[in-house]
């Protein structure tokens, strides 16, 4: 990777993802852009305002900025998703097929993320493997399974360098959720430190697999950079570092704040999209093919979330 395009930067992911970028690749080489402006990013670095729905635009930037390497971020998630699905495939696919076709005509690598809502309820639950039945029942889903699919399509007819990870839900100190069935995994340290007390969306008992922001931004890097002949699976990796229900995650939160209560105001949509993923994720592909490895865990991201959020709120 020489020049970057991250599409959809004002995102979760992006916006930390071109800070991380642009301190290893410099400020000059990463271009960001988001369909309305956003003057963080635009401080210390390129920035553009994009649609990334109007691929003549997306292959302007492309060629004027000489991009080699794409990262498509745009996503409308899970939760929001269901709400409004024909908006979702919209968006999703949209920004997916252009980002594809942009690669294709202008040589470039590209990253698009997906995540485990491309698994569905029939997928096995504990030690979900990288290759196995893939049904699920969100929109978000779908697109996600489309689009391994498509990105593979395109790698093997038109040779683009397609690469990608399913996500687990991520959580970040800097950037609040978006609309995610595990945004509770953010808004309960928050919650913890502001309040003392959360009320949950998701049940007690469900598990779902998760990741600190830094493994999520250094997986990215590490597999763009990785050697293209180790790379079996391409789209799209499965990645894990750490699996737990609500409670697992209230209790470690009490080590710190002993008086933190949690209780329960469940939302049935998300309820039933967290039923339908899986608890955790064999990752043996990825650490195998690129080599994977997670540096954080849940007490050791406890432990920073917290003092990172208390820093803050002073």
């Amino acid at each position: 990777m020489k020049h970057i395009l991250i599409v959809g930067a004002g995102g979760q992911i992006g916006s930390e993802l071109t800070t991380y970028l642009r301190k290893i690749y410099g400020n000059a080489n990463v271009v960001a852009t988001d369909v309305r402006e956003c003057k963080n990013l635009a401080a210390d670095g390129p920035f553009e305002v994009l649609d990334a729905l109007n691929a003549t635009s997306m292959a302007s930037v492309v060629a004027r900025h000489n991009i080699d390497t794409i990262f498509n971020l745009v996503a409308l998630l899970s939760a929001v998703g269901e709400r409004n699905p024909q908006m979702a495939w919209g968006v999703n696919m949209g920004a997916l097929m252009n980002s594809l076709e942009v690669a294709r005509q202008h040589h470039c690598a590209l990253f698009t993320p997906s995540s485990i809502g491309a698994f569905g309820p029939t997928s096995p639950k504990d030690g979900t493997p990288q290759d196995t039945i893939m049904q699920p029942t969100t929109v978000y889903g779908i697109c996600k399974v489309t689009g391994e699919l498509l990105s593979n399509y395109y790698h093997l007819k038109y040779g683009v360098d397609t690469r990608s990870v399913r996500f687990p839900g991520i959580i970040s100190n800097v950037t609040q959720p978006g609309g995610g069935t595990t945004d509770y995994a953010v808004e309960i340290y928050y919650e913890a430190v502001r309040n003392g007390k959360y009320t949950c969306a998701v049940p007690s008992d469900v598990y779902m697999d998760m990741i600190y922001m830094p493994d999520a931004l250094r997986a990215c890097v590490e597999l763009m950079e990785a050697d293209p002949r180790q790379l079996i699976h391409r789209n799209s990796f499965n990645i894990a570092s750490m699996s737990f229900t609500p409670e697992i995650i209230a209790a470690e939160i009490r080590k710190h704040i002993p008086e933190f209560e949690m209780d329960y105001y469940i939302d049935p949509v998300k309820r039933e999209i967290a039923e339908s993923w899986p608890n955790s994720l064999d990752d043996t592909c990825a650490r195998q093919e690129w080599g994977w490895k997670p540096e954080w865990d849940l007490e050791k991201m406890t432990t920073d979330m917290l003092n990172v959020i208390r820093s803050r709120e002073k």
